[in-house]
């Protein structure tokens, strides 16, 4: 069955609609002590007044974007920002008319329930949606245009998670179909897409089959073949996409600009290269981890320091010399999760099952509660809440020659989480491959950091601590 974005996003609308009448129903039975109901005209058009306000402040803050096959820290973070402007906009409302409907509730219960019940609601629908993926009821048929390795990478993704709510039918290009048998042949531990003819046949198979999107996977160079493929699928009102080759992704960032009434783009402009971005990051950063010693930290970190001191001879803090920014030497405070060694021997990357890492080690770096020390080293300004994580200076060593664009990711701080952590690259590096898809995470941040990124990977971690998915 064909997956229908618009009927999502109908769902998530109508999903708001009934929490935003049922905490305003909630909130007046706090204030009031028992229900009621609306009676007059009056009371309708109030309620229909929240409603409009609401779906204005929802759809100026993006919140009914298609977002099915993102994180859901994503959706509540969107959720939240609308949440924002609709109090801002619904207070002074009441302030500004005077009106009597103020007494009726306590604002801050009515906001609070609306957001709880909306993300409760949204991700009970989510999981259904996704179910619903993986049972093959529900998904999009999509066509692949150009066979290599960004293609290949792509349809094994969306094979190995079937949330993304895609069914490849196969691909074209103007390869040779022996040379394509040959490679799927050598390839054969990942899913093969089945070759369906050369890009002449492209409105052959829109004629034979139904196809819902079409995402175009040709060299950049070829735009004319690009050009044309839009045109064909315009007329047969598919949707497509452009996917970029990997280098592309991660290596470059575009700002649009223009010069009279001409357009240009502007490469390898970074977001924290402008001085509004870093200054508003570093106040985050101190802010951050302020709240957290204040909130947090003054009862848990002498908790740990106690356990730590008591369970295994040595010193409470380990001190490992990594590198920061601009690939300068920082030293990075952790808790000791490890027996001291008196004999002093080369770099070792911690692995599964360690027999140097102690019983309360184990536990601490489960939850990954061995990095909080490093707010110190955000408070000294060498390190950001989030970024890249720094490595020991044997890796960076070991990899800045072997691996592409490596030292690149010390052109920003490096950070206690990142977005490489929450991906799931976290703890030993094993392959050259492992420590190459790292680094890309890394980059994609660097070139696509937003503040909203930040909260994201931010509420991504705490989510996976809560899980148990921390490192070993």
């Amino acid at each position: 069955m064909k997956w229908n974005h618009k009927y999502y996003k109908n769902l998530q609308i109508g999903v708001d609609t009934f929490s935003l009448l049922l905490s305003l129903l909630l909130a007046v039975f706090i204030k009031k002590g028992g229900f009621v109901f609306p009676k007059t005209w009056y009371d309708f058009g109030f309620i229909l007044l929240l409603l409009v306000i609401w779906f204005l402040s929802a759809n100026e803050c993006k919140l009914y974007r298609n977002r099915i096959n993102k994180k859901f820290p994503e959706e509540i973070l969107f959720n939240a920002y609308a949440n924002i402007l609709f109090l801002i906009l619904v207070s002074a409302f009441l302030f500004l008319s005077k009106s009597v409907y103020g007494d009726y509730f306590r604002f801050s219960y009515f906001i609070s329930i609306h957001f709880g019940l909306s993300v409760a609601f949204k991700y009970f629908l989510r999981k259904r949606q996704h179910s619903a993926f993986a049972e093959g009821f529900i998904h999009d048929k999509l066509l692949i245009i150009g066979y290599n390795q960004t293609s290949i990478d792509f349809n094994k993704t969306i094979s190995e998670h079937v949330y993304y709510g895609y069914k490849c039918v196969g691909y074209i290009d103007d390869i040779d179909e022996g040379i394509v048998n040959c490679e799927n042949s050598v390839t054969a531990s990942t899913t093969v897409m089945p070759y369906l003819g050369k890009l002449q046949q492209l409105e052959a198979i829109f004629q034979q089959q139904h196809i819902d999107e079409v995402l175009i996977a040709l060299p950049q160079h070829e735009q004319n073949q690009i050009r044309k493929c839009i045109e064909i699928c315009d007329q047969y009102n598919v949707r497509v996409r452009i996917m970029p080759q990997l280098e592309d992704l991660t290596s470059k960032t575009e700002e649009i600009d223009t010069i009279g009434l001409i357009s240009v783009i502007n490469l390898n402009i970074l977001p924290l290269d402008k001085w509004e971005n870093q200054f508003f990051k570093n106040t985050f950063d101190i802010l951050f981890s302020l709240l957290f010693l204040i909130l947090v930290g003054w009862w848990l970190l002498p908790i740990i320091w106690i356990l730590v001191r008591i369970s295994s001879k040595g010193p409470v803090i380990y001190k490992q010399e990594r590198w920061g920014l601009n690939n300068k030497p920082i030293v990075c405070y952790k808790f000791r999760t490890m027996y001291i060694n008196k004999t002093p021997i080369s770099f070792e990357q911690t692995s599964r099952n360690d027999p140097r890492i102690t019983p309360l080690g184990k536990f601490l770096r489960k939850f990954s509660l061995d990095e909080l020390p490093q707010f110190w080293n955000v408070l000294k300004g060498e390190m950001s809440v989030v970024g890249p994580r720094p490595h020991p200076t044997p890796m960076n060593i070991a990899s800045k020659e072997t691996v592409n664009n490596y030292l690149k990711r010390h052109i920003i701080k490096p950070g206690i989480t990142g977005w490489a952590q929450i991906n799931g690259c976290r703890g030993e590096v094993r392959t050259h491959q492992e420590m190459e898809q790292r680094v890309n995470f890394d980059l994609y941040y660097i070139h696509r950091w937003s503040f909203t990124l930040d909260l994201q990977i931010i509420l991504q971690t705490i989510i996976k601590m809560l899980r148990d998915q921390g490192a070993y």
